[in-house]
């Protein structure tokens, strides 16, 4: 089965129906708060919710001619509520709604790429238990090292992706802010007590400080977090892509019985997830640098980091929660060639015994440099010439000097390289799991 990206609330959040309604929101929250102080009539406030309406054609029909949203915005309510619409937006300036707003807006797409993450981890760790005792070979700069598991290689990924979860959980917590201060800051129309109150029917907490705008450090967290996701997930897509190469064939991405692969030749079988999560990847890096960018505005405000954020914010937040949503489909149904992997570990002929060679002879007495060139010698040969690399130092005088035939027997064993992976998922997973999958 080939996961699809079926998110609609994560797309809905970012429609003009659902910034408007953010809006209503914050404008009621802030009269409600007013009410509660005695500032304006509660009957009127009463009022102003029963009526509350907003079209958001309305909206931009209005915001055509008058060139401000916000206004358009109040004009379309005022069109609804009527008379009592007086008692909206008393004291704030139009930065006190949008980025109370906003607050809004990115917690939720915040909540929906945790839910995903929770669900990409659960994928993680079902085929780390499931592989844990698949070998295969450890690759550095892309040639064979030392034997692995690939449970192994995706519980990396997961206690990575365990450390995405909790970077998204404190950008979430450092977005979860507003500001209900005025047009510098001051409170000079508006008190802190009624930000206060405000803020907390939203669920949302004062900025402790704020010009005309919450400052932008704070989106430039959750960008960053966002973007440092989207590493992860290309990292794990790269290492698919390789792992799928014709040359290694050692797991490859679902193929659906009706899925075509090239026009031009029906063999292929792309790993195209993986492809798509990767370019996306650069996307989601990119914007957090235009997040960065918006830092720097002159003053108490200008209005440069509004045109980003319009753009900024629904691409990176859907681009995250469909590459995350990608990345666990692809996870779950991901195909593993075991004996692949098992062909693969053996075409070295043992050279990944080589370190306990050299950790043995060092252990008999000679010096490091003299233990590595003998050791270095054989397999170099066994390189070279495809030759058996426990066959050459069995016939290799001067390492006989110092091993004996059972030393090197005991030398080529494979359980040496894996005998801490069980002990590796029980530091990521936790031991009930693994207690379980052993006995």
């Amino acid at each position: 089965m080939i996961e699809r990206y079926t998110r609609p609330e994560m797309g809905a959040l970012w429609t003009n129906q659902a910034k408007y309604q953010a809006w209503l929101d914050v404008e009621l929250a802030v009269a409600e708060a007013m009410a509660e102080e005695g500032l304006v009539p509660a009957e009127a406030v009463a009022e102003i919710r029963s009526k509350a309406a907003f079209s958001a054609d309305r909206i931009d029909e209005i915001e055509a001619d008058i060139r401000h949203d916000v206004i358009a915005f109040l004009t379309n309510i005022e069109e609804n509520v009527g008379p009592v619409s007086r008692y909206l937006h008393l004291g704030l300036t139009s930065s006190d709604v949008l980025d109370t707003a906003n607050a809004l807006l990115f917690t939720k797409a915040a909540d929906m790429i945790l839910a995903g993450l929770a669900r990409l981890l659960d994928a993680l760790e079902q085929r780390a238990w499931e592989h844990k005792d698949t070998v295969m070979i450890g690759r550095s700069h892309g040639i064979h090292a030392e034997p692995i598991t690939f449970g192994f290689k995706l519980a990396v990924w997961h206690a990575e992706m365990q450390r995405n979860r909790d970077r998204l959980i404190r950008a979430r917590e450092t977005m979860a802010y507003g500001k209900i201060s005025g047009a510098v800051g001051t409170f000079a129309n508006v008190s802190p007590q009624i930000e206060a109150k405000a803020l907390a029917r939203l669920g949302l907490k004062p900025a402790p400080a704020s010009t005309q705008i919450i400052q932008r450090d704070r989106y430039a967290e959750f960008f960053a977090a966002l973007a440092i996701l989207a590493g992860t997930l290309e990292k794990m897509a790269v290492e698919i892509r390789h792992l799928q190469r014709t040359e290694v064939g050692e797991a490859e991405e679902a193929f659906g019985r009706k899925q075509k692969g090239s026009s031009s030749m029906p063999h292929k079988r792309n790993p195209v997830l993986s492809e798509n999560i990767s370019g996306l990847a650069r996307v989601v890096r990119t914007n957090a640098l235009a997040a960065m960018e918006n830092m720097a505005l002159w003053h108490e405000r200008d209005i440069s980091h509004s045109s980003v954020e319009r753009v900024i914010g629904p691409d990176s937040t859907i681009l995250a929660d469909f590459m995350v949503a990608r990345m666990t489909g692809l996870i779950a149904n991901l195909v593993v060639y075991p004996d692949r992997m098992k062909a693969n570990l053996e075409k070295s002929g043992g050279l990944f015994f080589s370190q306990q060679v050299l950790l043995a002879l060092t252990q008999k007495g000679l010096i490091r440099d003299q233990a590595y060139r003998l050791v270095q010698r054989n397999a170099m040969r066994a390189w070279s010439e495809g030759l058996d690399f426990k066959a050459l130092l069995l016939a290799d005088a001067e390492v006989r000097n110092h091993l004996s035939e059972s030393d090197i027997d005991e030398l080529f064993n494979l359980d040496y390289h894996l005998k801490h992976v069980p002990t590796i998922l029980s530091r990521v997973f936790g031991g009930s799991r693994a207690k379980s999958v052993d006995s």
